[in-house]
């Protein structure tokens, strides 16, 4: 049975567009926890354009499940992974003008960045896991870099209008799923999953974990966090 990370970044977004103490991502973070998350998932960005550095430290002290802490191949986020010492680490592409992340990383190009970042990691005892594209040369290069998971990109499913685009995209994320495994790779999934969509992803065997934010926090501004939580566990877990 999959597991579900509620990311809580946009909880943050609210709180600093009005640069005040609220909402506090550690109190979603507890919520959401409550109502049965397995881990919570948070995107240091470069520019802190939500989750601040004070949000790390409290959640890693607070945090009664697993921390999934979200960052860019830079030295000064590595630095702070070491300090945090997270469960896992999911190295992701950061542009400083996109809203979101946009596409996965690029292995193949970063190989040898990657291959002593990801050792350096490890080492902590942090596992290490690569946001990618549902593709075969990536899935390859990540388990050549050393990584112990990856997280399939499944904005492309998200986004596609039409029957026939839709299953080809399951396609690719199903034979994503079945060469990463064969290689020994944990696999998880996330990025544009929403209550429509997720069912027939999660219905794929294979996969360990969904990271699922922007949705949840959407659905909880109507809700309650502990409801949206709820209802994405159901259609996940069944």
């Amino acid at each position: 049975m999959a597991k579900l990370s509620v990311n809580v970044d946009h909880i943050a977004t609210i709180r600093n567009a009005r640069g005040v103490s609220e909402p506090d991502p550690v109190a979603a973070a507890v919520l959401a926890e409550l109502a049965g998350a397995d881990g919570i998932t948070i995107h240091l960005r470069e520019d802190r354009r939500h989750i601040q550095d004070r949000d790390v430290e409290i959640l890693r002290r607070t945090l009664k499940t697993r921390m999934n802490l979200e960052m860019a191949l830079t030295e000064e986020m590595v630095a702070i992974a070491l300090k945090t010492l997270p469960e896992t680490v999911t190295l992701v592409p950061e542009g400083r003008h996109e809203l979101t992340t946009e596409g996965g990383l690029d292995v193949i190009l970063l190989q040898s960045t990657l291959k002593q970042k990801v050792a350096l990691l490890q080492q902590a005892g942090i596992m290490v896991s690569l946001f990618i594209e549902p593709d075969m040369e990536q899935i390859k290069a990540s388990h050549k870099v050393g990584a112990d998971a990856i997280e399939i990109h499944t904005g492309m499913y998200c986004e596609v209008r039409t029957e026939s685009e839709r299953r080809e995209q399951l396609r690719r994320i199903e034979l994503a799923i079945s060469a990463a495994r064969k290689l020994g790779l944990v696999v998880n999934a996330g990025h544009g999953l929403d209550y429509r969509n997720v069912s027939r992803v999660a219905a794929m065997p294979g996969i360990e974990e969904f990271n699922i934010g922007h949705s949840i926090i959407s659905r909880a501004a109507l809700v309650g966090i502990e409801r949206a939580v709820r209802e994405m566990g159901v259609l996940i877990k069944g």
